[in-house]
């Protein structure tokens, strides 16, 4: 019986129509429901109307001409304030599509959205968008009334609303929420004082974001500044001639979209100055992709994948890989654990982003991702490298040569061969320096976020005065 959890429930408190299953009585769920019944919270359907999109013919064709967010479980389970910046990410839908199908819901901004399928239990904000419809994978919560609607966000994401939601979810082929359990869960209403200061958190957490993306955008505009490109734009003409030995005797392209003057434009003003082959300049490491037979939900190492990261950082994986693998795999498992100052560098899907990890990484990549690592950082830095590739410079390569492709993908022996502009060492370091303050505040931020969620939990288990006094002495 060692290790193993009993917990005595009341067959009068159990509604034999509904979930009876063990893992729905776990002591700590209870312990969260009878705490927040002896505050009278009330449940969440009391703070506005829930909507969800039903059936709809499939829209993936209509992507390319979409204008309007089509919300998904990926868009919100690292993102809890939804943001134009994540505008690059988004697949979208036109908004006429939106209009003339009834099984799409759509949700405006200050509305709170929920994911449901896939990852559920993740709540967003939409902060900055007049509108986004709302695909299959969430939910959302709009006309929001008598609560203040951040400190609504930060209780759904704290230890009381989170597990709740957790709680309600029910297995079929995967974890999903539905609309009735949702509207359960408890929420515990403190005064409007409290709401006022977590809502205040919330704004200075997104302050500090905005600070860190505005400091990075300078580290690339000091990069084109440098290249001399701070005011290049595109060519849009559409004509280029090119004999066979210019084009398919060179490259081994036949697609017209391969040789836009755009890109040859910028591969011009590059070579312009010093500069070097990719592959000269770091080693890449593939990794692995064991299939999705080896995912795990709840036990095992973390697997990231492309939607697990963008250039300013990582986020919690939705994918583990299982202890069988790995017990399986030891040794391969040890060798592709990236290493500190590693870059990841997805190839497939979201093509050329990368990420400069400052620590080891207890996990494994995908393997759509490569590992880079720079072979002498006495030439070139690797935070002067990322950003690099996270700029326009490289991403315009990527969309030369991954051009065409129905799933985007971009291959190794083309990434090789991207040039990489090498600028003096001196501005190499000035943009490693304000990419690394970047990632400080980006952190800094987050942090204001976990202090706003963890002062809920104190004001629930203690009062408000003292997770008041806990937020001052920790921002």
């Amino acid at each position: 019986m060692e290790g193993l959890e009993v917990a005595e429930v009341l067959l009068s408190n159990v509604d034999l129509g509904d979930r009876i299953d063990a893992e729905f009585f776990e002591k700590e769920d209870l312990r969260v429901e009878h705490i927040l019944k002896q505050k009278n919270a009330p449940e969440l359907r009391s703070f506005g109307t829930f909507v969800a999109s039903a059936f709809y013919p499939a829209a993936t064709h209509l992507y390319e001409i979409g204008d309007t967010p089509f919300i998904r479980c990926v868009d919100c389970v690292n993102y809890p304030i939804i943001t134009t910046e994540q505008d690059k990410t988004f697949e979208k839908i036109p908004l006429t599509f939106a209009q003339e199908q009834s099984g799409v819901n759509t949700i405006h901004k200050g509305d709170i959205v929920i994911t449901k399928v896939g990852t559920p239990s993740f709540p967003s904000i939409v902060y900055e968008h007049d509108m986004v419809a709302l695909s299959r994978t969430v939910l959302g919560l709009k006309e929001i009334k008598n609560i203040n609607k951040f400190y609504l966000l930060v209780f759904l994401r704290s230890k009381y609303g989170f597990s709740q939601l957790q709680r309600h979810r029910e297995l079929t082929i995967q974890y999903q929420l539905t609309l009735e359990r949702t509207k359960r869960t408890l929420v515990f209403e403190p005064s409007k004082t409290f709401q006022s200061v977590i809502e205040l958190s919330v704004h200075k957490f997104i302050e500090g974001l905005n600070k860190s993306k505005q400091l990075y955008a300078q580290a690339e505009s000091l990069l084109l500044q440098e290249i001399g490109l701070q005011n290049f734009i595109p060519s849009q003409e559409t004509v280029n001639i090119k004999s066979y030995k210019e084009s398919f005797g060179t490259s081994g392209r036949l697609d017209a979209e391969y040789y836009q003057v755009k890109y040859e434009a910028i591969i011009k003003k590059i070579k312009y100055q010093k500069h070097n082959l990719l592959v000269n300049v770091v080693e890449i490491t593939k990794s692995i992709e064991p299939g999705s037979a080896y995912y795990s939900e709840e036990n095992g190492l973390p697997f990231y994948r492309v939607s697990d990261y963008n250039k300013f950082g990582l986020s919690k994986p939705e994918k583990k890989l299982s202890n069988s693998f790995i017990n399986e795999n030891k040794d391969l498992v040890e060798q592709l654990k990236p290493k500190k100052d590693s870059i990841l560098f997805s190839k497939d899907g979201s093509i050329g982003t990368a990420y400069l990890l400052r620590d080891d990484l207890d996990g494994i990549t995908s393997g759509a991702i490569l590992h880079l690592k720079v072979k002498n950082i006495k030439e070139i830095l690797p935070e002067y490298l990322t950003l690099v590739l996270n700029s326009k410079l490289v991403q315009m390569q990527a969309e030369r040569d991954a051009g065409g492709s129905i799933i985007l993908h971009w291959r190794v022996s083309e990434i090789e061969n991207v040039i990489v502009p090498i600028i003096p060492y001196d501005k190499q370091e000035q943009i490693a320096k304000m990419v690394e303050e970047s990632f400080l505040l980006k952190q800094k931020s987050e942090q204001l976020l976990d202090i706003a969620k963890q002062a809920v939990e104190i004001a629930i288990e203690q009062n408000e005065q003292t997770a008041i006094t806990f937020i001052e002495n920790n921002q």
